[in-house]
């Protein structure tokens, strides 16, 4: 890890209520984005043919599927730190009831984003495409909660579009965002 103490530093956040409300708003576009392709191929989208049991598998994997979401981020994370899962906390923001995972090691900005991206992919693209495929309304109202849910990750990873992907990035130790760490240029 290089010396982080002559570079530039910018803090980088999101408001969790934004984000939150964020999600609200982007959860007709991505229920679209994946329902549309779904019901062409499959005519339907109604869970009214499931039972009391149906609903309760689908509620416990969506409290699993919140754990797995933030214990992926710390994986990968810790996949690329130092000192492995020594630099990883998880918690829950009660406030917000917003759980999350925290990288206390800076990372380049290209591990950071890999850590930000793997859940969406993992709970949201990958089971919402496999839903399409295979008709399983249940997969598809998953992946398209999960999507929705990483909206916060998205933001983040939004924030850091146009940084160099080789600089140093490393979580605000309290609030939800990041710490970009620059090469000081010279005009």
């Amino acid at each position: 890890m290089k010396d982080l103490e002559n570079l530039e530093k910018e803090i980088l956040t999101i408001s969790v209520v934004k984000a939150n409300l964020y999600g609200l708003l982007f959860m007709l576009p991505v229920a679209f984005i994946f329902g549309y392709p779904f019901y062409l191929l499959h005519g339907r989208l109604s869970i009214s043919e499931w039972g009391t049991s149906n609903i309760i598998m689908f509620l416990t994997a969506v409290v699993v599927g919140v754990i797995v979401h933030e214990l992926l981020h710390g994986i990968t994370w810790a996949r690329f730190s130092s000192k492995g899962f020594e630099s990883i906390k998880f918690g829950v923001m009660w406030k917000m009831l917003t759980p999350y995972c925290h990288c206390k090691e800076p990372l380049t900005v290209r591990s950071y984003l890999w850590g930000a991206v793997v859940p969406a992919i993992a709970l949201g693209f990958l089971p919402a495409l496999a839903a399409i495929i295979i008709g399983s309304t249940g997969l598809l109202y998953f992946g398209t909660f999960f999507t929705i849910a990483a909206i916060g990750d998205f933001m983040i990873i939004y924030l850091l579009r146009n940084e160099n992907k080789d600089d140093w990035v490393q979580d605000h130790p309290s609030k939800a965002g990041c710490i970009i760490y620059r090469e000081t240029t010279v005009d």
